[in-house]
């Protein structure tokens, strides 16, 4: 409450601050320039209500049955009236009912949605750009490429944001250049840390068919992961294809401790031909070994994009490793929305390790008559072989974002 509070009475500082106010003069003196902090002011929030059902076999726990929803309001400005500097302030309230533990609450007795009641500012940064760089400074979402190494977690109603130093450059044609500095992660639920931890990306597009993508994550206690991806879009008769070819490789963290020496590839493409969707991809997290060095891993990444939703990995990856083969079709259409099912196929990288197979499902769509306003369906099937029990989760879905800017 008390940060729910801080939020608002901070956001009417900057709406007062940059209000159409001119100061009081005499008459018949010349009118005097106006001096603004803040200028170019403007609003954006999101309401995300959202159910989620979650029933995993045999394992002694109640099927959970969680109502949540995500309030977000953010507000920015020009600065100072200095060109290129600005800033934003955004806050999060998450508030839920219902049967589930959420990881602080008190109800242990039922299966796990990861979304407790928390109020929380997940932005508050300066922005300074000149030129082809920009410059940001403080609480932020960062979202690399696939959010297969780097992501915000978007997916929990709380996500996760990052307190760094980032820069960012384009001044030379078709080059990306970010480095960022992260000094604490701020996690889904309340496992916040602290870290020294550098985040190191360049990309460059050859043409639209190729962009070449070469990065290194200096993770403090946990690794160094570099590697390089390979995308792009090519016609193939009547389709359009996406595809991405990665590696990627972990070694021990020159920052801190830890030990780490595991590989990664990745093979994916979908065509799109008026509208229907065919894709299939080859993934392999590469086996740990009695070494100490354990199975290759993501621990910022978006981990729900991957590996299939019903989050059986999410814990870790397996020290045998995993190979996820997974296919998809779908259609998408401008009213129509977009539809999918994927079929993943979950076994070890070392060994004969067959851990299982999963269904997922989706529709999302417009809701017509509310901009702004979407609607989704969403579920999980995972069927446990020799790995974990098995999962069904579903969800129902409304997300309405509204800006000013």
């Amino acid at each position: 409450m008390k940060k729910t509070l801080l939020l608002s009475v901070a956001a009417s500082a900057m709406l007062m601050a940059g209000g159409d106010i001119a100061p009081v003069v005499q008459e018949e003196a010349p009118a005097a320039s106006e001096f603004l902090i803040f200028n170019n002011i403007y609003a954006k929030g999101e309401i995300r209500p959202r159910y989620e059902y979650v029933d995993v076999s045999d394992n002694g726990l109640d099927k959970a049955d969680a109502y949540t929803n995500r309030l977000t309001l953010g507000i920015g400005a020009d600065f100072m009236q200095i060109d290129g500097l600005s800033v934003y302030l955004e806050g999060t309230n998450v508030m839920g009912s219902g049967d589930f533990f959420s990881t602080n609450n008190n109800k242990v007795n039922y299966e796990t949605v990861v979304d407790p009641d928390q109020t929380r500012i997940t932005q508050a940064y300066m922005d300074y750009k000149f030129s082809d760089t920009l410059i940001r400074v403080g609480r932020q979402g960062v979202n690399l490429d696939n959010q297969r190494f780097i992501g915000t977690v978007n997916w929990r109603q709380m996500p996760q944001t990052y307190d760094a130093a980032a820069i960012i450059n384009n001044s030379i044609d078709n080059l990306s250049l970010m480095a960022a500095y992260v000094w604490r992660v701020n996690k889904v639920n309340t496992t916040d840390f602290d870290t020294n931890t550098v985040l190191l990306h360049a990309a460059y597009t050859f043409m639209p068919e190729l962009t070449l993508t070469a990065y290194d994550y200096i993770v403090e206690n946990f690794a160094d992961t570099y590697g390089i991806a390979a995308t792009g879009k090519v016609a193939v008769g009547g389709a359009n294809v996406t595809y991405r070819a990665e590696y990627a490789h972990e070694k021990d963290p020159s920052n801190g401790t830890g030990k780490a020496d595991a590989d990664y590839y990745n093979l994916q493409a979908t065509a799109n031909m008026s509208g229907f969707l065919v894709g299939a991809q080859y993934e392999v997290l590469g086996a740990g070994d009695n070494n100490g060095n354990g199975a290759f891993y993501t621990p910022l990444a978006t981990l729900h994009a991957h590996n299939g939703w019903a989050d059986i990995f999410l814990g870790g990856t397996p020290l045998n490793g995993l190979v996820d083969v997974n296919g998809m079709v779908g259609y998408k259409a401008e009213g129509f929305g977009v539809a999918k099912v994927i079929y993943h196929d979950f076994s070890s990288d070392k060994g004969s390790t067959d851990y299982g197979t999963e269904w997922d499902a989706l529709y999302k769509n417009k809701i017509p008559g509310v901009k702004g306003l979407t609607g989704m369906l969403k579920a999980s099937w995972y069927n446990a072989d020799q790995y974990k029990k098995d999962t069904t989760k579903f969800w129902v879905m409304l997300d309405y974002k509204f800006s000013t800017k």
